[in-house]
């Protein structure tokens, strides 16, 4: 008895030990992790208190840039006053590096986009939780994210500033502030490599622009700084070299000579192919330097295409991986609710199953391809576009801008549109590249899905056997389309001495009245082509600002093609090459200079001030020669140039 008793207290207190029979359920009310979850990341180093240890250092090194500008008399318009801010770029500084805007803009932008899955709008900031009504805890976001789209130009000013002064304490300066904020970025993405938005590598991908235009500054500013410590004081250190200008009007004066010794050479096959691949690719042209404005909505796209791609990229394809992985044989029920029957067997279903993923996915990878690589090329073929537009407006032609003003002065819309231009471009592209993604992708799963598939494997031959059973139909509009050709150009034209002439006209009208009918079911075709034809064609332009999406009449309601326009007449009126070349021979004439000095910050504008004063000691005592050089290519500018119209002597002495 007691033994058995000792047998049924062991059997069960064995049941009544329900421990090791769910091994995989969570201990002490802890839920389990998902499968592919990444653990949240706890660095060494608070990243609040690493963006609010950068923010100081922004702020300090503005100041000091500000105080520096005072006290070297960097602009000679500040000896009296305050401290003044230094520009972040010189936009429309014609020989103003491209570099450092590109890759602080690129910084920027990538900041932007690392804001969109980020759970705080500001890196130094927490934001509380609520209750809400419904018993859910909600958090503001909105707000806070407004305010981060200026904390973050506000953090990236002084990095951009320090490129403008010119200047070794500048250079200093700018080189331990790219050096933080590169050391700042890899030490956050050494620590915390995976996070759990979209993908767990989506932040790190997402920040690869980031690392490149951070790493690229902390190199820059120091090679400047040993350049300059170099380089003796006083010579060229505040100058502004007018190198680009000469050597566009270099340029512009031996066309003639460069075009006479060219003329031979395009008999041959591979020159016209040459002449060929630079009308559609951009290729460096001598002479000519595109605008910054330009360079940065090129450099901004390039880095659209990357973040947008990205994103459609980890935000869907690892979705259907998943999903790919985890069909079974319930799968046979769910498609058997919606009355579809692959097969009988259940593990070819699923294998079909799993094949069809496999082909949506291999799709959606062909279409996000096609869509980048369209969207790169029609990038390449704008910045030719762009080119041949200024050399218009730079030589005093009037561009086909439809109804749009002509006139070059500047306005109040021109300069807002001048402003956003880039921001604009920007945001073309993405969206130009999401809905070129959207449609390609529908389209290349039709094309799979009902054609090349359904013919590879002789199954699910729904679009084939409609085809087959509606022939009569294609085979009439086919026959009254090819009758109608056929007609036109053997029946009802003939050639008398040359030129075509209408014959037979009462069978024309009688063919005519006979294929009214058909005619109209051949025009609901060719509307659906027609559709389908203006969809593609703007979906793949709509991240081009130089063309518009609408007939020239229209042309002004496209709110970006006036953009890209406004912001043409405000480049070519106030940084016209040739305007500077030609002042800068005016104040060498006024005051010999040795070759080595450049031209002041600012000297341009006093260039052009010389031509309202009719004082000759004002204008220097040069040669003769020299001086009529100067009036003649001075007379020239005034009748092309339209950023000088309004320096004309009707103009003055009508004011």
């Amino acid at each position: 008895m007691s033994s058995q008793a000792a047998g049924n207290q062991t059997a069960s207190g064995a049941a009544d030990d329900y421990s090791d029979w769910y091994l995989d359920e969570p201990q002490d009310g802890q839920e389990l992790p998902a499968e592919g979850a990444v653990p949240s990341c706890h660095p060494s180093v608070l990243s609040g208190l690493l963006h609010t240890c950068l923010a100081v250092l922004s702020v300090l090194v503005l100041l000091l840039l500000a105080v520096l500008m005072r006290r070297r008399q960097l602009r000679p318009r500040c000896r009296h006053g305050g401290p003044r801010l230094p520009s972040p770029v010189d936009f429309l500084a014609g020989d103003m590096t491209w570099t450092v805007p590109a890759a602080v803009f690129m910084v920027l932008f990538s900041s932007l986009c690392l804001l969109l899955p980020a759970e705080d709008a500001l890196p130094f900031l927490t934001l509380a939780s609520f209750p809400s009504g419904d018993g859910r805890t909600v958090t503001l976001r909105g707000p806070w994210k407004i305010l981060s789209l200026l904390y973050y130009p506000a953090l990236y000013y002084p990095l951009a500033a320090c490129a403008t002064v010119r200047h070794g304490a500048a250079h200093l300066l700018g080189s331990m502030l790219s050096w933080a904020h590169f050391g700042v970025q890899v030490w956050q993405r050494a620590e915390c490599p995976q996070t759990p938005q979209i993908h767990k590598y989506y932040s790190l991908l997402a920040s690869l622009p980031l690392l490149l235009g951070l790493g690229f500054l902390s190199l820059w500013y120091p090679v400047q700084l040993v350049r300059s410590v170099r380089r003796r004081p006083g010579v060229g250190s505040e100058g502004l070299q007018s190198s680009y200008s000469e050597d566009y009007l270099r340029t512009l004066l031996c066309r003639k000579k460069l075009a006479s010794s060219s003329r031979a050479s395009k008999h041959g096959f591979l020159s016209r192919a040459w002449v060929s691949y630079r009308n559609y690719i951009y290729t460096p042209q001598r002479g000519f330097r595109l605008p910054l404005k330009l360079v940065l909505s090129a450099t901004l796209t390039g880095s659209a295409i990357y973040q947008v791609a990205l994103l459609l990229l980890v935000g869907v394809v690892p979705t259907i991986q998943r999903m790919r992985a985890g069909i079974t044989t319930d799968i046979c029920y769910l498609l058997a609710g919606f009355g579809i029957l692959l097969s009988e067997d259940k593990q070819e279903v699923v294998g079909l199953v799993k094949y069809y993923l496999w082909a949506l996915e291999a799709c959606y990878i062909s279409a996000l391809v096609l869509s980048c690589s369209l969207t790169f090329l029609m990038l390449i073929r704008s910045l030719v576009t762009h080119r041949t537009n200024l050399q218009a407006l730079h030589r005093g032609a009037a561009l086909d801008l439809g109804p749009l003003p002509q006139h070059p002065h500047p306005s109040r819309q021109a300069i807002v549109c001048w402003m956003s231009f880039s921001a604009y471009h920007t945001a073309f592209t993405c969206l130009g590249l999401l809905v070129q993604q959207i449609i390609f992708f529908l389209g290349t799963t039709i094309l799979a899905f009902l054609v090349f598939m359904p013919m590879l494997h002789g199954r699910n031959l729904l679009l084939l056997r409609h085809l087959e059973s509606s022939w009569p139909f294609w085979l009439t509009l086919s026959l009254a389309v090819i009758l109608q050709n056929t007609a036109a150009h053997w029946v009802f034209l003939e050639t008398h001495h040359g030129r075509p002439e209408l014959t037979n006209r009462r069978v024309l009208y009688a063919v005519t009245f006979f294929l009214f009918p058909i005619n109209v079911l051949v025009g609901a075709m060719v509307v659906a082509w027609r559709v389908l034809l203006s969809a593609l064609y703007n979906a793949i332009h709509l991240g081009q600002m130089d063309l518009s999406l609408m007939p020239p009449r229209a042309a002004a309601l496209d709110p970006g093609y006036y953009t890209y326009c406004s912001f043409l007449k405000i480049e070519a009126s106030q940084s016209h090459p040739a305007t500077t070349a030609f002042c800068t021979l005016l104040l060498r004439t006024r005051q010999p200079r040795r070759p080595q000095d450049g031209l002041r910050r600012g000297e341009e504008e006093e260039g052009m001030q010389l031509l309202q004063t009719k004082d000759p000691a004002a204008r220097g005592v040069g040669s003769r020669a020299r001086q009529g050089r100067a009036r003649w290519g001075l007379a020239y500018t005034l009748l092309h140039n339209p950023a000088l119209q309004a320096f004309r002597k009707p103009a003055l002495s009508g004011a």
